[in-house]
């Protein structure tokens, strides 16, 4: 009597589900870890845009803060003049960077200078890329929204005042 070689159909349906019940496992993990680093890049992209603001201001006082992110970027030979600053890098300028949406806007004009400004992020997809919404003001204070709501649009002024301080 000859012996077959190799194995059951029966073992090779519990070697499949034994590595179907750890992917199940660990995937949900995954996903939450990727959201926490989206989320400290997204505070960590406001602090730039902080910096970013406070030199725009200093460089160019007759305009005060910047009125956009694209304001503040500019290519990577770029030139720096109050309409390119050169302070953000090209991915963070253009609005979008590791899974979250940035808007900046300028506010109350003083003699043709900005004195104020926000700076929101927001996920770009809820539960996906990130939960929580962030902000902050000239004020340089970085504030986040639990974002329940599931909002996928940055905080305005208006909303980033109310939120809390992160600590």
């Amino acid at each position: 009597m000859m012996r077959q070689r190799g194995f059951t159909l029966i073992e090779l349906l519990i070697v499949l589900a034994i590595i179907l019940i750890i992917a199940a496992i660990a995937i949900p993990s995954l996903i939450s870890v990727k959201i926490n680093a989206n989320e400290t890049s997204a505070v960590a992209s406001i602090k730039a845009i902080q910096t970013a603001q406070t030199s725009y201001q200093t460089s160019y006082p007759a305009q005060g803060y910047a009125s956009s992110l694209a304001v503040l970027g500019g290519s990577e030979s770029c030139t720096p003049s109050p309409v390119t600053a050169c302070l953000l890098d090209e991915t963070l300028s253009g609005g979008a960077k590791a899974g979250y949406n940035f808007a900046v806007t300028a506010g109350n004009p003083t003699n043709g200078s900005n004195t104020s400004y926000v700076v929101g992020a927001a996920p770009a997809s809820y539960n996906r890329t990130g939960l929580r919404r962030f902000c902050s003001t000239e004020k340089s204070v970085i504030r986040f929204d639990a974002n329940t709501a599931g909002s996928t649009a940055p905080p305005t002024a208006d909303e980033c005042v109310s939120f809390p301080a992160m600590r």
